[in-house]
């Protein structure tokens, strides 16, 4: 019975899933057009089944109803973002909690503060409005904000986790820890890199200006020899 209506329940956080990803599209598709540069890389999104649902009930010790999931699992609809640089799951993140309609309820930088396995993302658990047939329900949606790196780390640090049924070698725990610094070093040198070639380019582009108003200069003579012939 409970299963039957966690069924009716998650189509709430599937519509809210929607929501969100048209969001995240909309501000991809503009950065593709409009932008020389999109921050985003890839975005994956789900909603957990009841299955999970019932395990997180029974591991969180929580009653078995609607209410009491609804007030104490917050992550049944999940996005997560896929970011080039460190500066850009920033950018990105800021970009979606500026919007009129999303609320933050909570922010966890685990960038700044990384867990003490070296996990490092940025999470949001946001609040959305979806506008049903006869009213309105505002859905919390778990948002996770990483780099390719962070994201590399984090699914074999899964992998290896489920592998060893949660019982992993303490030699491996201390591997991926430096593993985990490895990366966010990689992240760091790639940030600097990229500011480099910002650099360079902007430069480029200074310097590149003159010489396009100089090869305009004989069309904007030729518009303007045009225009006294006419007179």
């Amino acid at each position: 019975m409970l299963r039957k209506e966690l069924t009716r329940f998650r189509m709430a956080y599937k519509f809210a899933l929607d929501e969100i990803n048209t969001k995240i599209n909309i501000l991809k598709e503009e950065f593709n057009y409009i932008h020389e540069y999109n921050p985003i890389e890839h975005v994956s999104s789900r909603v957990k089944t009841p299955e999970s649902i019932i395990s997180k009930i029974e591991r969180k010790n929580l009653d078995y109803t609607l209410e009491s999931i609804r007030e104490n699992i917050k992550d049944i609809a999940g996005v997560r973002i896929t970011c080039s640089f460190v500066s850009d799951i920033y950018k990105v993140s800021d970009m979606l909690v500026r919007q009129k309609d999303v609320t933050v309820l909570e922010m966890k930088d685990y960038i700044k503060n990384p867990k003490p396995n070296g996990y490092r993302s940025l999470h949001m658990i946001v609040e959305i409005p979806i506008f049903m047939s006869d009213r309105e329900i505002h859905v919390p949606v778990e948002i996770q904000v990483r780099t390719i790196a962070m994201d590399f780390w984090a699914s074999l640090e899964h992998k290896i986790f489920y592998k060893y049924n949660k019982e992993i070698p303490k030699h491996l725990i201390e591997e991926l820890k430096e593993a985990a610094t490895t990366a966010n070093e990689l992240d760091l040198k790639m940030e600097r890199l990229n500011k480099e070639v910002k650099v360079y380019k902007d430069k480029d582009s200074s310097e590149s200006k003159p010489l396009m108003e100089m090869k305009m200069l004989p069309l904007k003579l030729l518009e303007s020899f045009a225009g006294k012939s006419k007179n």
